[in-house]
């Protein structure tokens, strides 16, 4: 018997118990379903990851004096000069210096998040968008005479002028923690932070943000401005290893601290590195617990089969003894059991990818289906089929012939 024989019979089989069949494929459908969806959002969530830490700055470095520094390890302006002067990697640098403090206009006072560093912090500084929407940044300027200017977001802008976002000129006083002020002109208005949340939070619960030169934050409070930390973005991502431990050797030489582990720099490609792992081995612990179905499943197979062997008996001995060969009986039965799998390899991934749609749509992310995982979920059906129905074959082909013709 060929193997167009073979597949028909066992087709014929499959479809003439459609609800047993259904039921026998329905752990591999739920456990194929379930491999399929986890691993497309899983991948789809790692992939947006990857996306924001890159938009974040895969070319950015971060570097920081340990605790137990003293005040002359701490970094300097001079620091700065020298570093852009000695590494031509380096196109952006600034302090990332943050203070909780109160800001107030004429019309109201609020809780703001200052953010003080070079004129580089349009672009180092994460927490506020780098885009301006009306006047102009600080530069270097008025970081080296310190003056008295302030950029402030449009959410921040709407919150103390009464819903007005152009109000440049206007004066706000920034009020220190212990009660000193500072009184600062608005040169700049940024991208608002929080404008994809309208409507969804109550946006005069959220912090206000502002961004001044480091040398204008001293007045208010020079120990708040003392900078223990840098942002760094360099022209390529390949030079991060490299420029990292340029950065940490000048300042080590500049600082008399070699060998005494005094900086640190950090980049956001071995944070990538970290998350990417942690992502992946939890997303393969959850698709492994979901193919236990599959287990369960081809066990259901298995159990299917055996009845199948059992009451095709008279059958099976009515074949062989018009010649049948046992290879031939042991073929027909597991062909039946791979199909039987393969069918619900087949329902389950399209399931699956319906599944994962769903999900990703609900977190707004993009499921990643590969080709790769396709493959492998319908070799893996077709593998429980093999391995859960090479027992009841065998048990069918090795049927004595005279036995099984007796058998009612």
């Amino acid at each position: 018997m060929n193997i167009r024989e073979n597949f028909k019979m066992a087709v014929d089989s499959i479809f003439s118990n459609k609800l047993r069949s259904l039921l026998t494929m329905l752990g591999i459908i739920i456990g194929i379903a379930a491999v399929i969806a986890i691993l497309s959002v899983g991948n789809g969530a790692t992939s947006e990851i990857t996306k924001t830490f890159n938009d974040f700055g895969a070319s950015t470095i971060s570097v920081s004096v340990s605790d137990k520094a003293s005040v002359d390890a701490t970094i300097t302006d001079a620091d700065i000069e020298a570093l852009k002067n000695s590494i031509p990697e380096i196109t952006r640098i600034s302090p990332d210096n943050t203070a909780n403090t109160t800001v107030r206009s004429v019309f109201d006072s609020r809780s703001a998040l200052a953010f003080s560093g070079t004129s580089d912090l349009q672009y180092t500084n994460r927490s506020m968008e780098s885009t301006i929407t009306y006047g102009r940044y600080f530069n270097q300027s008025d970081y080296d005479d310190a003056k008295e200017v302030v950029v402030i977001t449009e959410d921040t802008a709407a919150a103390l002028f009464n819903g007005r976002q152009n109000v440049i000129g206007e004066t706000i006083q920034l009020i220190g923690n212990t009660g000193n002020t500072l009184n600062l002109k608005i040169i700049g208005i940024m991208e608002g932070t929080f404008q994809e949340l309208q409507g969804s939070f109550d946006l005069s619960q959220m912090p206000l943000y502002l961004a001044l030169p480091l040398t204008t934050m001293k007045k208010l409070n020079p120990t708040v401005a003392v900078m223990n930390s840098l942002t760094v973005q360099v022209t390529d991502k390949d030079a991060i290893e490299s420029v990292s431990n340029r950065m940490v050797r000048l300042l080590e030489t500049r600082h008399d601290t070699v060998g005494e582990d005094m900086y640190t720099a950090t980049n956001f490609l071995q944070a990538l590195d970290q998350v990417d792992s942690v992502l992946g081995l939890f997303v393969n612990f959850i698709a492994a617990v979901a193919g236990i179905a599959l287990l369960v499943g081809g066990i259901g197979v298995m159990n299917i089969m055996l009845v199948s062997v059992t009451e095709r008996t008279r059958e099976i001995g009515t074949r062989k003894a018009l010649g049948a060969t046992t290879n031939t009986i042991l073929f027909q039965f597991l062909m039946e059991a791979v199909i039987l799998t393969l069918i619900g390899g087949i329902i389950g991934l399209v399931l699956g990818i319906l599944l994962a749609n769903g999900i990703a749509s609900a977190l707004d992310i993009v499921p990643t289906i590969t080709l790769g995982s396709v493959l492998l979920v319908l070799l893996f059906s077709t593998a429980v089929g093999v391995f859960f129905g090479i027992y009841p074959a065998r048990k069918a082909a090795k049927l004595d012939p005279i036995e099984a013709l007796r058998y009612e």
